[in-house]
């Protein structure tokens, strides 16, 4: 079956279980894995109980579409997501974002880990995407057969939703949360990037750097949903500082910071008009 068919498959055994239909997504990068605490009515479906669902690969991923209510709204939670660098293609990465779509979803949150590359960010810190450089020579739209209802030739321009970025950064400074508003490059990974890399991706403009996010979001711009998107500051890329770069440092700084990450989305969401 081909990609369309197959989210299409996954979703309605999904809606086989008459599950509330979402209303908004969210996709749970390392470290924002508490948001599913705050739910009502929770219900877990696993990726592992629907036929023809991949399974998450990374650490921090379990692989659960988690649905409840938050705020009076219907939510999807992604609990794990598919990187480019776990095979697949950009049609694997977004394929979670595609069923959340076909669920009712008509807006999507995404988060994540970041490396720092602004000499002013510290880990622990939150950045807003206001744009994304694409590193990853991948575009999922990449043999998407055009439509008159959803063309591929799609502006990017207004790609993070302005309004939802402003409520996203009031309650962050509110929950005393240090943000700032930025660029984000995603590499394909899964090696952290080299110092001249980082210092190439200064030079185009981008502020902080990582694995996932971007062809996510440019599926989700496709699909007609919102898009906003946050990174957690989890470690200065390569260069910036003089540590070693491993990944057991950036999970211990992410799993310090979960409590309040989690509290910021759950009062995000509940401010979503």
């Amino acid at each position: 079956m081909d990609r369309r068919e197959r989210a299409q498959y996954i979703a309605a055994q999904i809606k086989d279980q008459k599950l509330p239909p979402p209303q908004i997504a969210v996709v749970l990068g390392s470290g924002w894995n508490g948001v599913p605490d705050f739910l009502e009515n929770k219900i877990v479906v696993p990726y592992a109980s629907l036929q023809e669902m991949p399974r998450c690969g990374v650490q921090g991923h379990a692989g659960n579409f988690i649905f409840g209510r938050l705020a009076n709204k219907n939510i999807v939670v992604l609990e794990g997501r598919f990187h480019l660098y776990e095979g697949g293609g950009a049609e694997k990465a977004v394929l979670p974002i595609e069923i959340a779509r076909l669920l009712g979803a008509e807006t999507v949150v995404l988060t994540n880990s970041a490396g720092g590359i602004r000499q002013d960010f510290c880990p622990g810190d939150l950045m807003i995407l206001r744009d994304h450089i694409n590193m990853t020579a991948k575009n999922p739209l990449e043999g998407v057969a055009a439509t008159n209802e959803n063309p591929v030739f799609i502006d990017l321009c207004s790609l993070y939703d302005r309004d939802l970025r402003g409520v996203l950064a009031r309650l962050a400074k509110e929950n005393g949360l240090s943000v700032h508003e930025g660029v984000y490059a995603q590499m394909l990974g899964p090696s952290y990037e080299t110092p001249a890399e980082v210092r190439m991706l200064a030079r185009l403009g981008a502020d902080a750097v990582g694995m996932s996010t971007v062809v996510e979001a440019i599926y989700a711009k496709y699909l007609k949903m919102r898009v906003v998107a946050v990174s957690c500051i989890s470690n200065m890329a390569a260069g910036i500082s003089s540590a070693a770069l491993d990944h057991k440092d950036v999970l211990a700084v992410l799993k310090e910071r979960q409590p309040r990450l989690s509290a910021l989305l759950r009062d995000f969401v509940a401010a979503i008009e």
